[in-house]
Protein backbone atom coordinates (compact mmCIF):
# COMPACT_ATOMS: atom_id res chain seq x y z
CA UNK A 1 0.00 0.00 0.00
CA UNK A 2 1.42 3.41 -0.95
CA UNK A 3 0.03 6.59 0.58
CA UNK A 4 0.81 10.14 -0.51
CA UNK A 5 1.16 12.79 2.21
CA UNK A 6 1.78 15.77 -0.05
CA UNK A 7 -1.53 17.23 1.15
CA UNK A 8 0.32 18.37 4.28
CA UNK A 9 2.22 21.66 4.38
CA UNK A 10 5.83 21.09 3.33
CA UNK A 11 8.56 21.99 5.86
CA UNK A 12 10.98 22.35 2.94
CA UNK A 13 9.51 25.79 2.29
CA UNK A 14 10.32 26.95 5.82
CA UNK A 15 13.94 28.03 5.60
CA UNK A 16 14.88 27.03 9.17
CA UNK A 17 13.46 23.50 8.55
CA UNK A 18 14.68 22.90 4.99
CA UNK A 19 17.92 21.14 5.89
CA UNK A 20 16.45 19.14 8.77
CA UNK A 21 14.70 15.78 8.49
CA UNK A 22 11.46 14.36 9.80
CA UNK A 23 13.35 13.00 12.79
CA UNK A 24 14.10 16.49 14.09
CA UNK A 25 11.72 17.75 16.75
CA UNK A 26 11.23 21.07 14.94
CA UNK A 27 10.03 19.34 11.76
CA UNK A 28 7.87 16.93 13.76
CA UNK A 29 6.17 19.83 15.56
CA UNK A 30 5.60 21.64 12.26
CA UNK A 31 4.01 18.62 10.58
CA UNK A 32 2.12 17.21 13.58
CA UNK A 33 0.50 20.55 14.49
CA UNK A 34 -1.59 20.40 11.32
CA UNK A 35 -5.16 19.29 12.04
CA UNK A 36 -5.27 17.27 8.83
CA UNK A 37 -2.11 15.43 9.90
CA UNK A 38 -3.49 14.33 13.25
CA UNK A 39 -6.74 13.25 11.64
CA UNK A 40 -4.83 11.33 8.97
CA UNK A 41 -2.70 9.53 11.57
CA UNK A 42 -5.80 8.54 13.57
CA UNK A 43 -7.64 7.27 10.52
CA UNK A 44 -4.68 5.42 9.02
CA UNK A 45 -3.97 3.85 12.41
CA UNK A 46 -7.54 2.56 12.55
CA UNK A 47 -7.27 1.18 9.02
CA UNK A 48 -3.90 -0.49 9.67
CA UNK A 49 -5.10 -2.02 12.95
CA UNK A 50 -8.07 -3.52 11.12
CA UNK A 51 -5.90 -4.80 8.28
CA UNK A 52 -3.31 -6.31 10.61
CA UNK A 53 -6.01 -8.10 12.60
CA UNK A 54 -7.62 -9.49 9.46
CA UNK A 55 -4.27 -10.42 7.90
CA UNK A 56 -3.39 -12.38 11.05
CA UNK A 57 -6.71 -14.27 10.85
CA UNK A 58 -5.83 -15.29 7.30
CA UNK A 59 -2.32 -16.38 8.27
CA UNK A 60 -0.64 -13.49 6.50
CA UNK A 61 2.37 -12.23 8.37
CA UNK A 62 3.45 -9.17 6.42
CA UNK A 63 1.90 -5.87 5.47
CA UNK A 64 4.02 -3.33 3.64
CA UNK A 65 3.00 0.31 3.74
CA UNK A 66 4.91 3.14 2.08
CA UNK A 67 4.41 6.85 2.60
CA UNK A 68 5.60 9.35 0.05
CA UNK A 69 6.03 13.08 -0.21
CA UNK A 70 7.96 15.32 -2.56
CA UNK A 71 11.49 14.88 -1.22
CA UNK A 72 11.04 11.95 1.14
CA UNK A 73 12.78 13.46 4.12
CA UNK A 74 10.22 15.57 5.97
CA UNK A 75 6.50 14.75 5.96
CA UNK A 76 6.67 11.05 5.13
CA UNK A 77 9.34 10.49 7.79
CA UNK A 78 7.25 12.25 10.45
CA UNK A 79 4.17 10.21 9.54
CA UNK A 80 6.02 6.88 9.59
CA UNK A 81 7.67 7.60 12.92
CA UNK A 82 4.36 8.73 14.47
CA UNK A 83 2.55 5.63 13.20
CA UNK A 84 5.30 3.38 14.49
CA UNK A 85 4.84 4.81 17.99
CA UNK A 86 1.07 4.61 17.76
CA UNK A 87 0.93 1.03 16.48
CA UNK A 88 3.54 -0.50 18.79
CA UNK A 89 2.28 -3.71 20.31
CA UNK A 90 4.09 -6.78 21.65
CA UNK A 91 2.53 -8.95 18.93
CA UNK A 92 3.42 -6.58 16.09
CA UNK A 93 6.94 -6.32 14.69
CA UNK A 94 7.28 -2.98 12.94
CA UNK A 95 10.29 -2.41 10.72
CA UNK A 96 10.87 1.09 9.41
CA UNK A 97 13.10 1.79 6.46
CA UNK A 98 13.56 5.33 5.20
CA UNK A 99 14.56 5.69 1.59
CA UNK A 100 17.35 8.12 2.45
CA UNK A 101 19.68 6.28 4.82
CA UNK A 102 21.28 9.57 5.91
CA UNK A 103 18.25 10.41 8.03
Amino acid sequence: MVLDVRFLANPYYVERLRDKTGRSSAVQKYVLKQKACLRFIRQISTLLELMLKEYAKKGKHRLTVAFGCTGGKHRSVVIVEALKKRLQHPKINITVTHRDEKL
